[in-house]
């Protein structure tokens, strides 16, 4: 089958340093490319506890795109191991059924959760994390599988860049009538940002602020307006379209520009104040913050903007931030990581992330799908990179794979 795989060594990650810095595309297309379109055989059912599924749809992440320009941080590659078919936000059709596996059948629409944790890996018992229903499991390098956070970084799974997959029982989750593949391949970055904001939730008439305009920015205020939370949410953007974006999707306010802490103030009723040196800040500003950048200049933003005692959650992956704490201190702030997903109650039960997400697109009508701007077959992947490149170019917001 076709398959679109990721590896790179120590020379070739040096070269591509080098030579990546003057070309982008050495990364994709050339006799350097980490990423190269190959033939690899249809996975078997590890064992009577796994389904196979024949993708039909996988949307392009951001991560995968810093995973195949080498932009991630080296601190990650302990837990991943290659090479790997990249593609983690999956939906497709059950073509095999394990006999451990009921409930599901042949041609049951599913969505994929890429979490390869204790279940998936054959661990009991369960690491502590895991136990408490956290997403960060602490054996992400350890049972029958090799290192690997998710099936697309692990080489001993695949992921949605592939016309295949194989998934634990504990990954798949059913797809009610009514939701397209489109939409199905998009919960998995819907329940990011879901987690996010059920693990820093709003309260009534709060000020919000979410930075970055991209994918994941939108899809906080999404989750945000889906759980019916009366609060004001303003967006940092970069540019009209994505600001146009942001108000789409329920954004109250945008700022952007050199004086966006300045309009901010206006908005929230707070105090801007000059240092001797540095950045403007803000005191009375937002209550929460949810920064979708994660990047030495998000973060200050963020820190500048938040107001005395609120909370800040970083949801963007990066590598290292630098960034002034003093205002942590000054303002008392909460800072705190959100990745991947986990379990909450919901309507008088404990229930997955990835369930409310499907709840809550199928009960309000969700059109996440709006949000693919892009389609492409498995072998314009060299295409689909410059479109993700150059996103402000090509007024790209989610780009996506289709295998039908």
């Amino acid at each position: 089958m076709k398959a679109l795989q990721f590896n790179v060594s120590v020379p070739q990650f040096l070269a591509l340093k080098i030579f990546g810095s003057v070309n982008k595309t050495a990364h994709y297309a050339g006799p350097l490319s980490a990423v190269r379109r190959v033939d690899v055989p249809e996975p078997k059912l590890p064992s009577g506890d796994w389904v196979k599924i024949k993708v039909r749809r996988c949307g392009v992440c951001a991560s995968d795109v810093n995973t195949i320009m080498l932009k991630n941080s080296p601190a990650w590659s302990a837990y991943t191991s290659f090479p790997s078919v990249l593609g983690h936000e999956i939906a497709g059709t059950i073509s095999e059924v394990g006999a451990g596996v009921p409930g599901f059948q042949a041609g049951d629409l599913v969505a994929i959760c890429p979490l390869l944790n204790c279940k998936a890996r054959g661990i009991e018992p369960e690491c502590q994390a895991c136990r408490q229903g956290l997403s960060c499991c602490e054996n992400f390098a350890e049972g029958k599988l090799p290192p690997g956070t998710a099936i697309d970084v692990c080489k001993g799974t695949l992921g949605g860049y592939g016309e295949y997959i194989v998934a634990h029982k504990s990954q798949v989750y059913k797809i009610p009538q009514g939701i397209s593949p489109e939409a199905a391949a998009l919960i998995e970055p819907f329940a990011i940002a879901l987690e996010a904001v059920l693990s820093n939730k709003p309260e009534k008439d709060e000020q919000v602020l979410v930075i970055g305009g991209g994918v994941i920015g939108n899809m906080i205020i999404h989750a945000i307006r889906a759980l019916d939370i009366p609060c004001k949410i303003t967006a940092a953007v970069s540019s009209n379209f994505t600001a146009a974006l942001a108000m789409k999707s329920g954004a109250d306010h945008t700022v952007s520009g050199k004086y966006q802490l300045e309009e901010a103030a206006e908005i929230t009723g707070g105090k801007c104040y000059v240092p001797l040196l540095g950045p403007t800040s803000m005191m009375r500003g937002f209550d929460r913050v949810f920064d979708c950048l994660s990047k030495s200049d998000s973060v200050t933003m963020a820190l500048r903007a938040v107001r005395t005692g609120g909370v800040i959650s970083l949801i963007g992956l990066s590598s290292e931030v630098k960034f002034d704490p003093t205002l942590i201190w000054v303002k008392l702030v909460t800072i705190k990581g959100s990745l991947y997903y986990g379990f909450h109650d919901w309507e008088g039960k404990t229930k997955h992330t990835f369930d409310i997400a499907i709840d809550l697109i199928s009960k309000k009508g969700l059109k996440l799908q709006d949000m693919v701007t892009h389609k492409f077959k498995l072998d314009e992947y060299k295409k689909m990179m410059n479109v993700n490149i150059h996103k402000g170019k090509f007024k790209a917001v989610k780009t996506m794979f289709v295998y039908d």
